[in-house]
């Protein structure tokens, strides 16, 4: 039979307590000593790093901005309409090549026409009035010189006779009173010789101013009808440059100029450009154009070539942001360089020596202090460190603390370990 042990019982739930309060003990131990764990550091794989450089006079660092834009003539030529007409014919489309001579459209205005008509004419009128005028005038000159002619044929005889009396009159063959008759015949002749004079003077004179008054006509009617007959001329339209023709009507209009089309005084009908000399206009961040002047060395990429060049034109407003600038080609044009290409502009502003500096991270914003993981360990960790920086370039930026030469940072983005101080790295 069985015999009860009382003692034993007591023992084994005394055991079950020592042991149930060793483990509660044990799992508090363990969820301290779990609390107190630094969590464990990522691992951060195909890093972009890059060394802390310093800049020398013979290896500076360049400052610079960049910006995308297109190649655009620099000689470009509106062609507008003098008078109203209506589009006839349509001897080039656009794209062909033209000298400044070539008639790209032809049109066709009856009342321009009919004004040069009628100005042709009324100089044709006028020129016959002065013809005439100075037949009139040469004829009653030559009547003038005739009545002088006679005036002084008999003041001759007047006088000769007066002569011929005095001296008969002092050896008494003459009387005294045909002495003083012949005397006072001659003095008259002589006063209407001296008028007659005058009034040969007076009458060529007049003739002259007559002549200036038709002349002067007549020279407005041969300006009007040259301004006429250029109307006429000018609704053959033409290239005006050596170049390519681009476009054919106004610069807002969605279609090309179609014939039977009626065009207004000052409209444009094309736009010729000389493909032979382009430049960049490349748009530029309003923040960074703040440092750009004139002159500064520039290079225009292509994608088929890099062009040398320099700042020729800064636009005084921003727009949208961005400011244009004009570049100079210096260069010759690779092949496919044509009019609107995309190309993308790089201007140097500045050359600086005896700074640190490094490539430019992702986040890393010039006059600010970011925080920039630097390589340690040989590569296999980095470390948040904090780093001031000064100015940058489109992929550089200068270092002003927080770094050494030699040191390696990570620039590629590592926002997403902003909450980690360290990394692993592969």
């Amino acid at each position: 039979m069985d015999i009860p042990r009382p003692d034993q019982a007591r023992k084994k739930r005394r055991r079950r307590i020592l042991y149930s309060v060793a483990g509660l003990g044990a799992l508090v131990v363990i969820t301290i000593g779990l609390s107190r764990l630094k969590p464990a550091a990522p691992l951060v794989e195909n890093t972009w790093p890059d060394t802390v450089k310093r800049a020398t006079s013979e290896n500076p660092m360049l400052l610079n901005v960049r910006g995308n834009g297109t190649l655009v003539p620099e000689e470009i030529l509106w062609i507008p309409t003098l008078s109203a007409g209506r589009v006839e014919r349509i001897l080039i489309l656009p794209g062909a090549a033209v000298k400044a001579d070539t008639v790209l459209v032809e049109l066709s205005n009856p009342e321009v026409e009919q004004v040069a008509f009628d100005a042709e004419w009324q100089l044709k009128a006028s020129e016959a009035e002065l013809a005439n005028l100075r037949v009139q005038l040469e004829t009653a000159r030559l009547n003038q010189q005739s009545i002088l002619a006679t005036a002084q044929a008999n003041y001759s005889s007047a006088k000769l006779d007066f002569e011929v009396n005095d001296e008969l009159s002092k050896v008494g063959l003459v009387p005294g009173l045909t002495l003083k008759q012949s005397k006072a015949k001659a003095e008259e002749l002589a006063k209407l010789l001296e008028i007659e004079q005058q009034r040969l003077k007076i009458s060529a004179d007049a003739a002259k101013a007559q002549l200036a008054v038709q002349e002067a006509k007549v020279s407005q009617l041969r300006a009007q009808l040259q301004l006429r007959r250029h109307q006429v001329e000018s609704l053959k339209i033409r290239a005006g440059i050596d170049g390519v023709l681009q476009k054919l009507g106004d610069a807002a209009a969605t279609s090309m100029l179609q014939e039977g089309q009626q065009l207004a005084p000052g409209a444009n009908v094309a736009r010729v450009a000389n493909p032979a000399k382009l430049k960049a206009e490349i748009k530029v961040a309003e923040t960074q154009a703040k440092d750009i002047t004139f002159d500064q060395k520039a290079y225009v990429d292509t994608r088929n070539g890099v062009i040398p060049g320099h700042v020729v034109r800064i636009d005084p407003s921003a727009q949208n942001g961005t400011r244009s600038v004009d570049i100079t080609l210096d260069g010759p044009l690779p092949k496919g360089a044509v009019p609107d290409l995309s190309v993308e502009g790089t201007i140097e502003l500045e050359r600086l020596d005896d700074v640190m500096y490094v490539g430019r991270p992702v986040q890393g914003q010039p006059e600010s202090t970011v925080g920039i993981f630097k390589v340690v360990n040989g590569g296999k960790e980095a470390v948040r460190v904090p780093v001031k920086l000064g100015r940058s370039a489109v992929s550089t930026i200068v270092v002003l603390d927080g770094l050494q030469v030699g040191d390696q940072v990570i620039l590629s983005d590592m926002s997403q370990y902003d909450a980690y101080a360290r990394v692993r790295l592969r």
